[in-house]
This record gives structure tokens, C-alpha cells and sequence, in this order.
């Protein structure tokens, strides 16, 4: 099953969503350290990942040090905050306080797969949540060819056929070389 979650406007974090969210976060004290105020460095990711094509210096001032909250979003990258919330946003129930930050999720998941590359759009892509790929899926590689094979069967009756078969599945596999900013920047 596949989702495309509606656009929806930026919002600070409620109680309820970051009830929702505070037992998935790691650890993230380096040496000994406490972050601050995790709660306001989620908000300023969400906040910046709902302006398509923002860079981390864009950061209006009341969220934060732009390099600290990059550093805070790369921490949560490698620890794997970003792949446990999509599990979780798949499986979680119409009603659950997850769902009603998908948006900002999803849009913070784009962010996550420029960091994550092809195993994270590949996990993306297997949970079906659309909005948080960075182009429409057959613009993006497809190395799940299993798939895109039942889809076009190889029992054609000429050979030219076949060929452009394996030509467009070879083209699947590998997805764009190069996606239009239009396009990314529209998707979703």
C-alpha cells in the first residue's frame, strides 16, 4: 500500500506529538553532554523542512544555530531516528499522534535520504510513504526489480519487443541520472 500525505502547514510540535516522539530519540550526548532542548531542534528541522529547497543557513534565528541543528539532524541520521520514525509512521494507526506530523516527517525523510542515499529510499519506497521521496518513484532507482519484472513480463513474441522490455527494465533499475529541480520541487 501506498500513501501521499497531504501538504500541510508547519507547526510547532504539540504535547502530544512529542509525546509521541521523545521515547524513539537516541541518546545523543556527545562526551557527556546533554542537548539542550530537543524538543525546539525537532521543531526547527520540521519548520526547515517544510520550505522546499531551504539550506540549513536559511534557519530563522529563534530556532537556533543553523550548524547546531544540522549537526543535531546528521546525530539523529546515524543513530537511526529517521529510519525507526518511518517504521513506525507505516504501521501506526489513522488516530495516532504520529500521524498527525506525517507531513513533517515525511518532509524531514527527504532531507534524511540526501544522507541515507539508496538503502533509505529503497525503505522508503518499501513502506510506501510517497511524499517522503525527493521525486515521483519511477523517476528513482528501482534495484527491487523482482517488482518492476512481474510488471512487464519477458514472453514477447519478437525479439524487438523484448529488447525495449529489458531496455525499460535496465532503466528502472537505474532511475534518472539526473532528476529536473521542477520536478522535486513539485513533488509532493
Amino acid at each position: 500500500m501506498s500513501r501521499l500525505t497531504t501538504p500541510t502547514p508547519w507547526t510547532p510540535l504539540s504535547d502530544t506529538a512529542w509525546a509521541a516522539l521523545r521515547p524513539h530519540l537516541p541518546p545523543l550526548a556527545p562526551q557527556g553532554r546533554r542537548t539542550p532542548d530537543p524538543r525546539a531542534r525537532l521543531d526547527a528541522i520540521f519548520h526547515l523542512a517544510h520550505a522546499p529547497g531551504a539550506a540549513w543557513k536559511d534557519l530563522a534565528p529563534q530556532h537556533g544555530r543553523p550548524d547546531t541543528v544540522a549537526r543535531f539532524f546528521r546525530r539523529l541520521f546515524h543513530a537511526g531516528f529517521w529510519h525507526r520514525l518511518l517504521k513506525l509512521l507505516a504501521k501506526a494507526p489513522p488516530g495516532h499522534p504520529l500521524r498527525a506530523i506525517e507531513y513533517s516527517i515525511c518532509r524531514a525523510a527527504r532531507r534524511a535520504a540526501r544522507l541515507g542515499g539508496l538503502p533509505l529510499l529503497m525503505l522508503i519506497r518499501r513502506l510506501g510513504l510517497r511524499s517522503a521521496l525527493d521525486a515521483p518513484p519511477w523517476l528513482l532507482p528501482d534495484p527491487l526489480l523482482s517488482e518492476t519484472l512481474r510488471r512487464h513480463p519477458l514472453n514477447h513474441r519478437t525479439p524487438a519487443e523484448t529488447l525495449r522490455t529489458l531496455a525499460r527494465l535496465a532503466r528502472d533499475a537505474a532511475g534518472r541520472a539526473r532528476i529536473p529541480r521542477s520536478v522535486r520541487l513539485g513533488w509532493a
